[in-house]
């Protein structure tokens, strides 16, 4: 019976690959691994992913691009722009004369220009403040700030939003729609304010629709 069994078992295992190669002569561009796929016997490797950039704890820009780390390169602690500096992601303090994020920022900004093109949740502390994309937090500045969509405070000589909730204190104050209060010399809300044009003080309910539209 044992001997039986082996010899079963060697015939099966001289039979496998000459019916492979029969298979993959009858059917140009067959392969053994061709018909272990159809088989299910085998599975090519899925391709590795390449790893995200490493964070960095400190980052120095003389002029971008001249700078220590490229501006994919997260930062998380400190961002030194002697005159401007620009990275996708920054975590922490940022210092300099021109400070430029493209994708977010969490923590404080100061130094004469600030822009932020992606999120920005945070202080911004420069004397001309931008932020394109979404803002939470406080623009605080000397000359003029300015914001996309966001919500929490505006304080400076000129204060201009288009979707905003919260609280903007200046000489001049612009809302294309807001949800909260102006204060100061003229304050202007095109849509959704209690007036649109008034001094000292005005306000506005703009709905979340109204606010997301712009």
């Amino acid at each position: 019976m044992r001997r039986l069994v082996a010899v079963m078992a060697v015939s099966v295992a001289v039979a496998l690959p000459s019916t492979a190669a029969a298979q993959a002569q009858a059917t140009p561009g067959t392969t053994p691994v061709s018909l272990a796929r159809r088989a299910n016997l085998w599975t090519a490797p899925a391709p590795q992913e390449s790893g995200a950039a490493t964070e960095r704890p400190v980052q120095v820009a003389l002029f971008f691009p001249v700078q220590i780390f490229p501006e994919t390169t997260p930062i998380q602690g400190v961002r030194l722009n002697l005159l401007y500096g620009k990275s996708a992601d920054v975590t922490g303090l940022d210092l300099g004369l021109v400070n430029q994020t493209t994708h977010s920022f969490l923590g404080v900004q100061f130094g004469l220009v600030g822009v932020a093109q992606g999120t920005f949740t945070g202080g911004q502390v420069n004397w001309i403040n931008v932020s394109q994309g979404t803002f939470e937090g406080i623009q605080w500045g000397g000359i003029v700030n300015s914001l996309e969509q966001g919500r929490g405070a505006q304080l400076g000589l000129v204060n201009a939003a288009q979707r905003f909730r919260g609280l903007q204190f200046g000489l001049v104050n612009y809302a294309k729609s807001i949800n909260g209060v102006q204060l100061g010399l003229i304050n202007i809300i095109k849509q959704g304010g209690q007036f649109p044009v008034m001094v000292l003080v005005n306000w506005g309910k703009g709905t979340l629709e109204e606010l997301e539209k712009g």
